[in-house]
């Protein structure tokens, strides 16, 4: 039997930064994987969606072009070039993740893996398993695309994520279920690039986890784009209407049914923890997620879990951060720290973009603190105005006894890049003083941070 100091199972963000970080720490490590190193994300999520999301861009970018004085006499979009990007894009950065793999000295296992015992795995590989013993077993399984009882991802009429990243042809009417941040990157994807969009959502409000007001423009700016945003409704069932899906949709007006080219289920997701054989050891589990400390450690001596497995957020930042939190405690470092959620900042690349770190205004309030909120209307910004973006808001909620930064919450062109200012100020207990008194480049779009912050003490400059 095979003996590791460390081993993982799944080469996704969460998976392989653990055993780069254990390598590196002098672990004799291993990590076994059944399909595609760097996982979901960087095969079928994050990257290759924000390459598709790329063609979007340049697409609303050409139809303003007339705006900056630019003129065309013909224009076409080949969608099959689009989606060639994409893949090309995810290929590249896994086989960068295989290199870094042979690079730190990892072992690759492929298969599939489960939990014989305590530190022990057993692995299938075309029907041939090889028994493995580690001191510790670190989970990074991830999560998958969740369906609902009355309707199912078929790849066919009902797409999921990975389908809708590969069309051979651009779908004239969609109908995306679920006002998350998936659900509303697809719509806004697919609106851009021509498709009439209705999307459905059965909460009050899209991006129901974002701040109340950003939620609300939000969905402001995509029916203004000229998406039908339906809250508070649901879709009872999806059923075939030849080469169409026929929708039942049952909302404040009542039931109504509504046929579609296509339709994207975008729901939410589950863990992956059938298989692992976890069940027969007892390991602790809840809604189809592994229950794990602050440091990754699982109720089962030396059985880890980490990323998307482990809970929300499901985010791939935070899975590779925890993969960090994970390792270090195990090598005994005292400098590691357990993950604080509240600081784990959201990215939505729609169009505009939505960005947030901490709590909302309304969980503020809830959680006892006096507050104090700064907002800042982008229509007052020089650089937006000069991109004509002007389109979003900043909004900053601070504790009004100590200045300290609860949230910040971001709608605009490229605050998802800008929102990382802010979570720098969380981790360095920046108050609203410290920011206030920060020179901002001029002219930039992040003055509006700036000003958001001016505006939380009463002293904006541009409002």
């Amino acid at each position: 039997m095979q003996q590791y100091d460390l081993m993982v199972v799944g080469g996704g963000p969460g998976g392989y930064v653990a055993a780069i970080r254990a390598a590196q720490l002098g672990f004799k490590t291993a990590l076994v994987e059944k399909q595609h190193l760097g996982g979901v994300c960087l095969n079928w999520g994050c990257i290759p969606t924000k390459s598709l999301l790329r063609g979007a861009d340049i697409a609303h970018m050409l139809k303003e072009a007339e705006h900056f004085g630019f003129t065309f006499d013909s224009l076409s979009f080949d969608i099959n070039k689009l989606v060639k990007h994409s893949r090309s894009v995810a290929n590249k950065l896994s086989g960068g993740v295989a290199y870094l793999m042979q690079k730190n000295n990892i072992k690759v296992i492929d298969g599939t893996a489960t939990v014989a015992d305590k530190c022990r795995l057993d692995v299938n590989h075309n029907g041939t398993v090889t028994q493995y013993r580690s001191n510790h077993i670190i989970l990074a399984t991830g999560a998958r695309a969740r369906n609902l009882p009355n309707i199912e991802i078929d790849g066919d009429l009902i797409w999921g994520a990975r389908e809708a990243m590969t069309p051979t042809t651009l779908p004239g009417s969609l109908l995306v279920i679920g006002g998350g941040a998936i659900g509303v990157e697809f719509a806004s994807l697919y609106n851009d690039l021509g498709t009439d969009v209705t999307l459905i959502e059965a909460a009050e409000r899209i991006t129901p986890a974002e701040d109340a007001e950003i939620s609300s423009l939000a969905q402001k700016s995509f029916s203004q784009r000229g998406i039908k945003v339906l809250t508070s409704t649901l879709v009872q069932a999806v059923e075939g209407a030849g080469d169409q899906a026929m929708a039942i949709i049952n909302g404040p007006d009542g039931e109504r049914r509504q046929k579609f080219d296509q339709v994207i289920l975008a729901v939410g997701i589950q863990g992956n923890i059938e298989g692992l054989g976890l069940e027969n050891l007892g390991v602790k589990t809840e809604n189809s997620f592994l229950v794990a400390d602050p440091y990754g450690k699982t109720n089962l001596v030396g059985l880890y879990a980490i990323g998307d497995v482990s809970g929300a957020p499901w985010l791939a930042h935070k899975a590779s951060h925890e993969a960090i939190v994970c390792v270090e405690k195990i090598a005994g470092i005292e400098t590691a720290e357990p993950l604080n959620k509240n600081r784990v900042p959201g990215c939505t690349y729609c169009r505009p973009q939505i960005a947030s770190v901490g709590l909302t205004e309304a969980q503020a309030k809830g959680a006892g603190h006096n507050i104090r909120v700064g907002r800042s209307s982008l229509n007052s910004n020089g650089k937006a105005l000069a991109i004509n973006e002007a389109e979003g808001l900043v909004k900053t909620v601070f504790d009004a006894n100590s200045g300290e930064l609860l949230g910040a919450h971001m709608i605009g062109p490229e605050v998802t890049e800008q929102i990382q200012g802010f979570g720098i100020a969380q981790q360095l207990a920046a108050t609203e003083h410290d920011l206030a008194h920060t020179i901002y480049a001029h002219p930039t779009v992040s003055e509006s941070m700036h000003e958001s912050v001016l505006d939380s003490l009463g002293v904006a400059i541009h409002q």
